[in-house]
């Protein structure tokens, strides 16, 4: 495929920020406010933030006839993938929990307004806090004369889930383990591990939300998401916990099981993947990353998609292909998969009320993301679902084109 055809619009960061959430929410009081649980004694086994801080978790109680149900939730927020990178980071709230807000609102799939939320309303919620710049897949040091890292994803992970596991996790009946961005990719590389914590008769479920990153190449026909994703799984350590079958395959290149599209076909519990066919991070990062478009050729079609050429368009209907195709074996035999792909700019949709479940959230022959999510889940009726190409999909109206 030509670099006209192969490549994809840059969207701006301005943008970006604007999607990633959306701020369309229900009215907020401080009671709706959920408070930081920092695991204390997880210090003492090295499950540490970069900067070698307790991790946490935000939790919101169940009840009802969900009291024994849980969703739990890993946050996004890119990675770092070199040392400068990550010290930088660690001074930061996805780097150190000192850094992070104590008090979190929770929206979409998290909210506890059944209006807003149909089907998890009432289940205890679970906001777990990232920190360790890896999707929750290393378990490494870096340590010189004045820096001292802690790549300890894998370690965090358990130390919260152990944590939970007396506070009722251990009796779930029910449960759903998700993810935005860098979150939903943490969710490929621990959904089975997730199963085998909890008791066998439980019903457990993964979705990942913006979390398929393409291995593709760049409009100057350069796998910078490869590379990156190479320098991240090196530094984290993280290819020992990558999936066994999944680097037997790929023998050659293990670390590219990190991408979603290769790890998922070896991810045993049943999954739903909830993606734009046009996501915008990796619009700006991976497809058209400002390296690729130094004379700013696309400056007004990242603004304003309308305004794209004949040519942008094409890029941009390649990247829908490629994405398409990543999950068509999913799509086609997965008999316990869920999907909802739409044709909205977007990146990350579950957890904000606007695109949840609202009067005009996207909709997929006429289904809410919500509404998918919940037939899939609760199995009410198949829920493989399949947006036409921009233009001609999803009225997007929250987010703007």
């Amino acid at each position: 495929m030509n670099t006209t055809s192969y490549g994809f619009v840059y969207i701006s960061l301005l943008l970006l920020l604007t999607f990633t959430p959306l701020r369309i929410h229900a009215s907020e009081t401080k009671d709706d406010l959920v408070e930081l649980t920092l695991v204390q004694n997880a210090t003492t086994l090295g499950a540490v933030c970069l900067d070698g801080s307790p991790p946490g978790y935000h939790l919101d109680r169940g009840y009802g006839s969900g009291a024994n149900n849980w969703l739990l939730v890993f946050e996004g927020g890119g990675w770092c993938h070199t040392t400068a990178e990550c010290v930088k980071r660690a001074k930061e709230k996805r780097g150190s929990s000192t850094h992070m807000e104590k008090w979190k609102h929770f929206y979409g799939i998290m909210s506890k307004n059944a209006s807003l939320n149909p089907d998890f309303y009432n289940w205890n919620r679970i906001k777990i806090r990232y920190c360790d710049g890896g999707s929750f897949s290393g378990d490494s040091m870096y340590q010189n004369e004045t820096v001292k890292l802690y790549f300890r994803g894998q370690r965090i992970w358990k130390a919260i889930i152990d944590d939970l596991l007396p506070k009722g996790l251990n009796v779930t009946e029910k449960a759903l383990l998700s993810g935005c961005s860098a979150g939903g990719l943490a969710t490929f590389l621990h959904c089975d591990n997730f199963t085998s914590y909890l008791p066998k008769t439980a019903t457990v479920k993964c979705m990942s939300d913006a979390g398929v990153f393409l291995d593709i190449k760049d409009i100057s026909l350069n796998y910078t998401a490869r590379h990156y994703f190479e320098k991240v799984v090196a530094l984290q350590g993280a290819q020992q916990f990558l999936n066994e079958n999944c680097t037997s395959s790929l023998h050659d290149y293990p670390y590219q099981c990190f991408f979603p599209q290769y790890a998922l076909p070896y991810v045993k519990a049943p999954y739903f993947i909830l993606n734009s066919a046009y996501d915008t991070y990796q619009i700006g990062h991976h497809l058209v990353p400002p390296s690729t478009d130094p004379s700013k050729d696309w400056e007004q079609c990242k603004n304003k998609t309308k305004t794209c050429d004949e040519d942008q368009l094409k890029t941009l209907q390649g990247f829908r292909y490629e994405m398409i195709n990543a999950l068509s074996d999913f799509n086609d035999f997965s008999e316990t998969g869920g999907m909802f792909i739409n044709s909205c700019f977007a990146h990350c949709q579950a957890e904000s009320d606007g695109t949840w479940f609202a009067p005009d959230s996207p909709r997929i022959h006429d289904k809410t993301i919500a509404e998918s999510v919940g037939d899939w889940y609760f199995e009410r009726t198949p829920s493989k679902l399949l947006d036409k190409p921009y233009p001609l999909g999803s009225r997007c109206r929250n987010i703007t084109d």
